[in-house]
Parts: structure tokens; sequence; C-alpha cells
């Protein structure tokens, strides 16, 4: 009892009820929701005086009720998360941007999206090789493509991506570089140190 109790007590937030009802009012059939109350001389309104777009939105509004007492907005995807996002500008190209990361989908729509997603990654990409060579092919590339796409003239968003500079770009890359060393040299040191204090049949155990 108690639990059935607590569940429905704790009523989803509007944004979740606002969506059920918009969602239940699609798919109840009219006849459903004006059958609560038979038509009289009045063709919109039902005995209890409602009108019908009344009737229907009690409908709904009782069904919403009954599943909430049933739990079924108990554990929704994303309950008690902050909204994604919210910290970004407006862009009109959000939707098109959303599918491209949400698909992973490379080299496909226009410029100003790609090159932004490639931007996003391209500190991992370039971590990913072991040379400076490597990074300065992949920065001159990425570089010449972005002039290119603002020099583009089929329309489209503009390319708000900026270029890289190539020797601020080398001096981060070797910084990052040596914070990986640094922290993998230190791990060394701790499982030789941890693997030193251990007794010959601790290590024995270890080993199998």
């Amino acid at each position: 009892m108690t639990g059935n109790k607590d569940r429905s007590d704790a009523q989803p937030s509007d944004a979740r009820l606002n969506v059920a009802r918009y969602q239940l009012k699609r798919m109840v059939p009219p006849d459903q929701a004006d059958s609560a109350a038979p038509e009289v001389n009045d063709p919109e309104q039902n005995t209890a005086g409602q009108s019908m777009m009344e009737a229907r939105a009690q409908y709904v509004e009782m069904a919403i009720q009954q599943a909430i007492r049933r739990g079924e907005f108990d554990n929704l995807p994303g309950a008690g998360k902050p909204l994604a996002n919210l910290e970004r500008g407006y862009d009109p190209d959000w939707w098109i941007r959303q599918k491209i990361e949400s698909e992973k989908i490379t080299g496909l729509g226009p410029p100003a999206l790609t090159l932004r997603t490639e931007n996003a990654e391209l500190d991992a990409r370039l971590d990913s090789v072991q040379t400076e060579a490597a990074v300065t092919e992949i920065l001159k590339d990425f570089n010449s493509r972005v002039v290119a796409a603002r020099r583009q003239l089929q329309g489209g968003p503009p390319v708000v991506t900026p270029t890289r500079d190539v020797v601020t770009q080398l001096a981060l890359w070797r910084e990052r570089r040596a914070v990986r060393s640094e922290a993998a040299r230190q791990q060394r040191e701790s499982e030789a140190a941890a693997l030193a204090a251990m007794t010959w049949r601790e290590r024995r155990r270890r080993a199998r």
C-alpha cells in the first residue's frame, strides 16, 4: 500500500505531462472521449453542460492520472537530468547537427556542420598520431578545407569554424603528450611499488 501511495504522489514534471496529454489527444478516438455523456440539443455540449472539447480534455486527463498511478511515468529516460546543450546559443541547424552527432555521420551534410563536428574531435585525432609531421599534415589539410568552405558559392549555413594555428597546435600536442607520458610513468611506478610490497604468496596468486 505504501508503495502505491508514494507512486501516486510522485507527479512527473509539467513538461512530461504536457507531452503525454498531447500524445493521448492524438491517439484517443473522438467517440471515446465524447461517449462519457450523450449529446443533447446542442451538438457541441453534453448533458453536464460541457463542450465536447472539455469532455475530451477531461478524458485525456483521467487517462494520464491512471497512467501515473500505474507507474508508467516512473524511471523515464532523462528523468532528473538537466536538459542537454543549454549552454549553447541558438543554432537554426541544431537538428541537423544533432543528427550527425547522434548517428556519428561523417563526410555528409553542409561543410558548416561537418567542419564543426570535425573541429570538436580534432584534438583527439591529433593525439592519436605519434609524430609532429603527422600532426602538421592533419592541421594543414583541416585548414585548407575550412578556407575552401568559406569561399563556397552553393549557399547553405555560414562556416564559423576557425582555422588552427599549426605552431600553437604543435605546442599543445607536445604538452598533452608529455602529460600522458608522465601519467603512464607514475602508473608504472605505482604498480611496481605495489608489487614489491607483496609477499611471495600474493605474487604467486596474482600471477595465476
